[in-house]
């Protein structure tokens, strides 16, 4: 075997060992940037997830809305002490970031629990954007129900809370999706109202019954003195 040869051998056998030692960390180097799109999102999601504070936050008892513990197919309003921003937009986003993470109980959750809010807008006519990850979609059990339940306890809370806005519009990961998940259409907007207060006692009546459309009640009015009686002539 000539030396030329010989040393092309060795220079051969030497890249190999060098490779085979190189390998490992060549492979994790590649596991790192094809998960660096996903640690991104996650690390997003920490910092989402942690609850936001604004210099105007004021302690107020908030009215949230998760399923009833005695009927899990409706929503009950739960007051829970939260300290909220007087920006509407602030105010939203911690509402909305403690329904998704101060349930009472998992049985009472609505949204999913890896679900994060990416994103909250009002614009000027009073229609909210509420800009939802993936996980809100895919963590939602496909039916009307549960994906009504889960649109009306976002609207409902929001309404309760925060004054000013009309409708909802829900983004999936800043798209529009066709539905939640797979029922509910959230094509269009969602309407967002204040809660009708319950038990509201009626004023009570005096003097006579109330006009229609809120009127005055009604006022007696004395009768006519009768006309004097006619003298016959003869």
């Amino acid at each position: 075997m000539s030396r030329a040869l010989k040393t092309t051998i060795a220079i051969f056998a030497a890249l190999l060992v060098v490779g085979l030692i190189t390998l490992p960390s060549l492979r994790r180097g590649l596991q790192r940037m094809n998960g660096n799109p996903r640690s991104e999102q996650q690390a997003r999601r920490e910092v989402m997830q942690v609850p936001i504070s604004t210099p105007t936050d004021v302690n107020v008892q908030a009215q949230m809305y998760w399923l009833s513990p005695s009927s899990p197919a409706t929503l009950e309003a739960t007051p829970i002490q939260l300290p909220l921003s007087a920006d509407p937009v602030e105010r939203s986003k911690q509402l909305l970031i403690a329904l998704i993470a101060k349930a009472p109980a998992p049985e009472r959750r609505t949204l999913a629990a890896d679900a994060t809010l990416l994103a909250f807008y009002i614009q000027p006519d009073g229609v909210a954007i509420a800009d939802f990850s993936d996980e809100l979609s895919t963590g939602t059990p496909s039916g009307i129900l549960s994906e009504q339940l889960a649109v009306d306890s976002i609207t409902q809370t929001l309404g309760a809370n925060v004054p000013g806005i009309r409708q909802l519009k829900i983004l999936i990961h800043g798209q529009e999706a066709e539905t939640l998940s797979g029922h509910v259409d959230l094509s269009g907007l969602f309407p967002v109202s204040s809660p009708v207060p319950a038990n509201v006692p009626a004023a009570p009546a005096s003097g006579g019954s109330a006009a229609k459309s809120g009127g005055a009640p009604a006022k007696s009015v004395p009768a006519a003195p009768a006309p004097p009686p006619k003298k016959s002539q003869h």
